[in-house]
């Protein structure tokens, strides 16, 4: 069965966390062009991150500047940081309580088809969002997954983007769990107007234990895509 190594940095730095994710990101590539220069078979791994961030603001490689509602001074008073970052989409926040998920993934491993690791990715979280009554689909030419789709109070509870490189994956997911919704008003989240965002906490009138949510992500994750998940140490 394919593996999978999960790694979980708690709550850590946005720029931390990506020097992370890049570093392994790198490391897979970097085995997969040494067995094709020796024709050699090395296998490659494949690793999950789990993180909580503190308050930042990041704007994925097609993003617009005008999407994030407040300059510098303005980021500083609230306690936030902003990054230019290489994934996909445009802006979004991450902060306590919402829950980062980055796989970075030999594709090779599993099917060399991007489109189909997005809709794997939404499906792990409407999958774990239905276990606690909330009924969330993916919306049409627009990555995450929404809640009331089609009507007038569609609203994103996850964000998605991620950045490929000889089918290697890295960025990834951040569900709204228990997340200060109120940081989402300083953008234009995701470029998207006229559209809110919500949590599992403001859907369900309680708090959810994170822990919980991780375990039943994992459970999806590791079921659709037909992988061990192993917890190591970074």
């Amino acid at each position: 069965m394919k593996k999978i190594k999960l790694i979980d940095l708690g709550l850590k730095d946005y720029k931390e966390t990506w020097d992370v994710q890049e570093e392994l990101f790198q490391k897979i590539i970097n085995l997969k062009i040494d067995n094709r220069k020796n024709n050699t078979t090395h296998k490659t791994p494949n690793y999950f991150i789990f993180v909580e961030h503190p308050h930042v603001y990041t704007l994925g490689k097609s993003g617009d500047m005008n999407n994030l509602l407040l300059n510098e001074t303005q980021l500083t008073e609230k306690d936030a940081t902003f990054y230019k970052i290489n994934r996909g989409g445009d802006i979004t926040y991450h902060g306590p309580g919402q829950l980062v998920g980055y796989p970075i993934l030999d594709l090779d491993n599993f099917f060399t088809d991007i489109h189909k690791y997005l809709r794997f990715l939404e499906e792990v979280i409407i999958l774990t969002l239905d276990e606690y009554g909330i009924k969330a689909t993916p919306s049409e030419g627009e990555t995450g997954v929404w809640l009331g789709v089609g009507t007038p109070f569609a609203r994103k509870i996850c964000a998605m983007g991620v950045r490929t490189s000889r089918w290697v994956t890295m960025h990834g997911f951040a569900l709204n769990v228990n997340v200060n919704l109120g940081y989402f008003d300083n953008i234009i989240p995701c470029g998207i107007k006229g559209k809110s965002v919500t949590s599992m906490e403001a859907e369900l009138n309680k708090k959810v234990p994170l822990e919980e949510v991780k375990a039943k992500i994992l459970k999806h994750f590791s079921a659709l895509f037909e992988a061990e998940i192993e917890r190591v140490t970074n």
